[in-house]
């Protein structure tokens, strides 16, 4: 069965007049398939969040791409403007992470949701519209609807914004939504009712998830699969049991270091750990592993050369010398 999403071998670059290009993504590739849900896991700076705008193309103008996304086999990097605005929001949904930043000011939010079912839905009459708007509004937990449609966005908490941002994504029923960090600005108390939200609507809608992350936390609760970014590139690959429980790169394993333990279900209790060090500068390409000055398991080699990818088991990936690499 084909993957209803491939990434392969994609790279993105973000370019300054003056200055070495900054290589942000570099040579990532993985698949999402039909109704999975796929975390991606890493530091800030990573490129979770390029990676998520580079998939609907929504990179800023000052960026180059370079590689082949394919959705339902149909390859999106050189695809017309036109027919990609035709895709996002209908095919493909974003939900962006502050969602108070991503609502018009000053439109009311039942405005914007049925802003979106006219954009893919022209033949739709204006009664139609408001109807599906009031509908979605219902299904993402709005008992008042009348009044949430008739808010403007400062209205509303932020919780209520982000169930807005939901609303969007899902009115026109797509087939895959990438949420990036759609909780990180958000209580404790209200990231559980969001996430319980986005795991009943992919039940129901039978939606593909990529859900970008920096909370192991988050995608032990949303994840199938995990895929961990290091500098750009993914360092390890695996269910998100088989990651959280017993991560195979070093960096895995210290971030799942910084957490506390009831994520990863195993060990005593124990202080909390940072990782020394700071991300690679996306300008400049390392000699070897980008990971190596911050690595408590350096080798000698890691300083030379960039591991390759290895299949220490049948269903897992990792970028790591110890391994083979």
């Amino acid at each position: 069965m084909e993957p209803l999403l491939e990434v392969r071998d994609l790279h993105v670059d973000y370019l300054s007049d003056g200055m070495p290009p900054a290589q942000v993504l570099r040579g990532v590739s993985f698949t999402v398939s039909k109704n999975e849900a796929v975390g991606i896991l890493g530091e800030s700076g990573c490129g979770k969040s390029t990676l998520a705008l580079a998939i609907l193309r929504l990179l800023p103008s000052r960026s180059r791409l370079k590689g082949a996304i394919f959705y339902k086999s149909r390859e999106l990097t050189n695809l017309p403007e036109r027919e990609m605005e035709k895709l996002r929001g209908a095919e493909v949904s974003l939900i962006f992470q502050d969602a108070g930043s991503s609502l018009h000011p000053t439109l009311r939010v039942g405005t914007q949701i049925a802003d979106v079912a006219a954009a893919h839905h022209k033949d739709w009459s204006a009664r139609q519209r408001r109807e599906g708007a009031e509908a979605i509004l219902k299904e993402v937990g709005f008992d008042q609807v009348e009044r949430i449609y008739a808010s403007y966005p400062h209205q509303l908490s932020g919780g209520q914004q982000q169930r807005i941002a939901v609303a969007q994504a899902l009115i026109s029923g797509p087939s895959l939504l990438i949420a990036d960090e759609p909780t990180s600005s958000l209580d404790t108390t209200v990231q559980a009712e969001i996430l319980a939200l986005l795991k009943r609507l992919r039940r129901e809608h039978s939606l593909a998830l990529v859900f970008v992350s920096h909370n192991p936390a988050v995608l032990a609760e949303m994840a199938d699969r995990i895929l961990v970014v290091y500098a750009g590139q993914i360092v390890e690959e695996g269910s998100a049991q088989q990651v959280l429980n017993s991560p195979l790169h070093p960096f895995a394993l210290a971030l799942l270091r910084c957490v506390p333990k009831d994520v990863r279900h195993n060990g005593p209790d124990r202080l909390l750990s940072a990782i020394p060090g700071s991300p690679p500068d996306p300008a400049e390409t390392p000699a070897g592993c980008p990971f190596a000055p911050r690595c408590a398991e350096r080798m000698d080699v890691c300083g030379s050369r960039m591991p390759s990818e290895t299949r220490p088991e049948p269903d897992r990936k990792v970028r790591c010398f110890k391994y083979g690499g």
